[in-house]
């Protein structure tokens, strides 16, 4: 399915903080090193299962890279340390512990829909990054 060299990042597809989430990944990734699966499709919950999730673990950003993957607030942080820009200095946050920072995570990913709001289906990528989705 990928390499060890993969990026992998599983999202929300119909949660509007989550696609523009993604939408700032793309702008700064200029590498194009990151590829993008919404959690409801096929592939994500294939590997959701694979990565040891359940495939209904729809509220996490997952970020896969290569036979590790990372969840919640440590995903967050590792793929913005991949990023072009200032929002690499994001990744400063690690040092404070997880049960904190994934508390503040949590805090937002229950409120998600609320807050940001949600779509009916999930996002269709434009002809251009089509490549870039792989489920």
């Amino acid at each position: 399915m990928e390499t060890n060299d993969d990026h992998i990042i599983l999202f929300d597809g119909v949660c509007n903080l989550c696609n523009g989430a993604v939408q700032y990944v793309i702008k700064r990734d200029e590498k194009g090193l990151f590829k993008f699966a919404s959690l409801q499709s096929e592939t994500g919950r294939a590997l959701l299962v694979r990565s040891g999730l359940p495939p209904d673990h729809l509220n996490s950003f997952v970020y896969i890279h290569g036979k590790r993957f990372y969840t919640r607030s440590t995903a967050a942080l590792k793929v913005a340390q991949q990023l072009n820009g200032p929002v690499q200095l994001l990744y400063g946050f690690i040092i404070i512990p997880k049960p904190v920072r994934d508390f503040l995570y949590d805090l937002i990913a229950r409120n998600r829909y609320g807050l940001f709001g949600r779509k009916d289906a999930c996002m269709l990528p434009s002809p251009g990054l089509k490549q870039r989705f792989i489920g």
